[in-house]
């Protein structure tokens, strides 16, 4: 079903009435695991009790995300996000009456989650509606803090193990990986005339604008992108410390995260940082290879710290 027929069932102003919590979580459910290659934070390893609560985060996240990007309307967007925050206010005080937001209740409520991480990633929906340039790398980083920080943070509540130290090791990691998906999509996102790559490392490799229309690849779009990936490879490095400091249940998506966003990087060093002839991507072969490597190396290191 698309966006526009659930909103014309869940929408503003419709009363499709209030489902049980058992419906609801039947609908976050088939959402996430319709949207599977896009939410691997739910993945196997995850025990299925917290799986359940995954897809419930995850329900939010996508809503939240086509209500910004599916529209092709920035105005008919924020109002959209502003009747979406009405609705997360509305489940904190009791009143959950969208599928999504009945689900999410039961989540919030079991771990003790507040309204801040997922009120933060609407106001990076709400600046992607008029903000389509970043100056420097502290303004990107300051959407990152918005875009992705606070769903890393929702991780860590859910694990029950949100924490000043962790959540800081975490916000590493999801900018890291938001960054590596803006290396990843530079072509896909100037189609939609965004560019998610501070303007200064362009400007400083000596990349124009005029080559940006034409999407010309070069030696400095080269240079730019050898930066920038770089800088998201430092970010994701320095979160590995987070895959010691969580439950047991947790470690292994987080790793998948981290080398996730690792072999993406290196897909895109591979074609020579051309990104506007080839978007670099991981097969299913390739993905599942990454797990199993992953898991076996957490297997080993679990022994070795029951050895020591």
């Amino acid at each position: 079903m698309t966006r526009a027929a659930e909103l014309a069932i869940y929408g503003p102003g419709q009363s499709a009435g209030r489902p049980t919590l058992a419906e609801a979580q039947q609908y976050c459910r088939r959402l996430a695991q319709t949207h599977y290659e896009n939410f691997t934070v739910a993945s196997w390893l995850l025990p299925r009790e917290l799986r359940l609560h995954f897809y419930n985060v995850y329900a939010y996240c996508r809503w939240a995300d086509d209500l910004a990007d599916e529209t092709g309307n920035a105005i008919e967007s924020l109002c959209l996000l502003d009747w979406w925050e009405e609705q997360l206010q509305d489940c904190y005080q009791g009143r959950a009456s969208h599928p999504v937001f009945v689900a999410l209740s039961d989540t919030i409520e079991k771990y003790s989650i507040p309204a801040e991480p997922f009120a933060n990633l609407l106001i990076a929906f709400r600046q992607d509606q008029h903000v389509r340039r970043y100056e420097t790398f502290g303004d990107l980083a300051g959407y990152c803090r918005s875009s992705a920080d606070p769903v890393g943070r929702l991780v860590l509540y859910l694990g029950r193990s949100h924490t000043p130290e962790n959540a800081q090791l975490s916000d590493s990691v999801c900018t890291g990986l938001q960054l590596a998906n803006f290396c990843q999509d530079v072509a896909r996102d100037f189609s939609r005339d965004r560019i998610y790559l501070p303007q200064e490392t362009w400007r400083v490799c000596g990349y124009t604008t005029a080559m940006f229309q034409g999407r010309e690849f070069n030696s400095a779009f080269r240079h730019a992108m050898t930066i920038e990936v770089d800088r998201a490879e430092a970010h994701l490095q320095a979160g590995w410390p987070l895959v010691d400091r969580v439950p047991r249940e947790l470690k292994l998506d987080i790793a998948l995260f981290i080398e996730g966003g690792l072999s993406i990087l290196a897909a895109i060093r591979r074609i020579d940082y051309n990104v506007w002839s080839k978007r670099p991507t991981l097969s299913r072969f390739e993905k599942l290879k990454l797990t199993a490597a992953t898991w076996l190396r957490a297997k080993r290191d679990m022994a070795d710290g029951a050895r020591s």
